[in-house]
């Protein structure tokens, strides 16, 4: 369940969302290419626990829905990448904006950190 109120001030919902995307995509861009078990578990028990704390309870419970659907591949980099990609788009569809190209995280989320691409 979703721990945090409904957010009523458009503005800063958008805001959020494009900060927490951007976050999330370069967490997964950054998650180790052959991770440990650990690793792996690491990275699902924080995205189901994010899910809870968001700050937006609306879109929280929402995301829950998803992670039910589409449980979170972390066996790899490019399995989370490419999930978080699909789930990205998946929100998209349901708020009406265009499809991301899954093939372009590298360059549209390049943190800066070094050339380890998917």
């Amino acid at each position: 369940d979703a721990i945090m109120g409904k957010m009523d001030n458009a503005t800063a919902k958008a805001q959020l969302g494009r900060a927490t995307w951007h976050f999330l995509h370069t967490m997964t861009l950054r998650f180790p290419e052959t991770p440990t078990k650990a690793q792996s578990e690491q990275l699902k028990d924080f995205i189901t626990l994010f899910s809870h704390l968001y700050p937006c309870g609306e879109c929280a419970s929402h995301f829950q829905l998803l992670l039910q659907r589409y449980p979170p591949q972390v066996r790899s980099r490019k399995h989370a990448s490419l999930w978080l990609c699909s789930v990205h788009n998946k929100v998209n569809e349901r708020l009406g904006k265009p499809n991301f190209d899954c093939g372009k995280l590298d360059q549209t989320y390049d943190c800066g950190c070094g050339i380890d691409a998917i």
